[in-house]
């Protein structure tokens, strides 16, 4: 394939490139610099190219590769690695700021909605909002794993039930 035939191949496939880096990103700005990477990677890395392969295939494994590697080294440079002694930075307590009285008010109300569910809905529940694994519930109540994930999930739907004005 000539340098020419590449190109114009790369040109054609425009839209379908942009429909799919909008897929993965979800937003236009981000999707239009995966598009150009990928021009970019495909153009540099031509001769990796096998002739009489699929090219469309080949382009859209680079973009996927670029989307994937991208998002790898996000959420590397978003790690925050405390170098203390004693994990200071991380064992700070997290400001919360002004609490409203709406939220306050709601918080009431999910407290109170909780406390009137029967001892056998609220302990379980209790436990794994207060972050207990549910194996940790069940062997601290001497109840089957599968118990405590129904207790759980039976309590979620009566609190939705009594809080529906709460609901988005």
């Amino acid at each position: 394939m000539t340098t020419f035939e590449f190109n114009n191949s790369l040109i054609g496939m425009k839209p379908n490139l942009q429909r799919f880096a909008m897929s993965l990103t979800s937003d236009r700005d981000d999707a239009l610099d995966l598009v150009q990477d990928t021009y970019l990677k495909a153009i540099t890395y031509k001769d990796k190219f096998a002739d009489f392969t699929n090219l469309k295939a080949w382009v859209f494994t680079i973009m996927k590769n670029t989307f994937i590697n991208n998002y790898r080294r996000g959420v590397k440079e978003n790690t925050i690695i405390d170098g203390t002694k004693d994990l200071y930075y991380i064992n700070q307590p997290q400001d919360k700021g002004f609490i409203s009285p709406e939220s306050s008010y709601a918080e009431n109300e999910i407290e109170k909605a909780i406390d009137s569910l029967e001892d056998e809905f609220r302990v379980p529940f209790r436990m794994h909002i207060e972050g207990y694994k549910y194996k940790e519930i069940a062997e601290e109540l001497g109840l089957k794993i599968g118990t405590v994930k129904s207790r759980i999930f039976f309590t979620r739907q009566k609190l939705m039930l009594m809080l529906k004005d709460y609901v988005r």
